[in-house]
């Protein structure tokens, strides 16, 4: 296999890993929140923080890596009209995806000590749950169009 097929193919993988990571995340984040089960919420956020420490964070590390590697393969400038946009729908991913984590990390602590304690979750719990799902949203639209530019970009080719 070339190095070009190989680092394509990690490429579309951390793709893959990022964005199912991600919606699977939010879904059982969500769905245990609702729940409003202390002992669930305790064991699901903690178990949130820990997939995306393993999962995601390698997986954006690897776009961004391969995404460049790719273009110097390519000879393609970082100022390609759809690269550009791919790179500014990425930014604007980090900048939801940074302070959610930092969330996340707070509210499996929140949860954490409710549950030791027998007591229910503090009102900032869902406060910031709020302010997560309010962020998850223009993340996920994020990736979604930042896989259309790739599908785009592929059939283009």
């Amino acid at each position: 296999m070339s190095s070009y097929l190989l680092l394509k193919w990690l490429h579309i993988l951390s793709a893959t890993v990022l964005f199912g990571t991600g919606l699977g995340i939010a879904f059982f984040q969500y769905m245990s929140w609702r729940s409003a089960d202390v002992a669930v919420i305790a064991r699901v956020t903690r178990l949130t923080v820990m997939a995306d420490f393993v999962f995601t964070t390698p997986a954006v590390l690897a776009q961004l890596l391969t995404g460049f590697v790719l273009l110097h393969q390519l000879s393609l400038p970082w100022t390609t009209p759809w690269v550009l946009t791919a790179l500014v729908l990425y930014a604007l991913v980090g900048a939801c995806w940074l302070p959610v984590v930092a969330i996340q990390v707070r509210l499996a602590r929140l949860a954490a000590s409710a549950h030791a304690q027998g007591q229910p979750l503090p009102a900032e719990f869902d406060r910031l749950m709020r302010i997560w799902c309010a962020l998850g949203w223009p993340a996920f639209l994020g990736v979604l169009a930042i896989f259309w530019l790739m599908v785009r970009k592929a059939v283009a080719l």
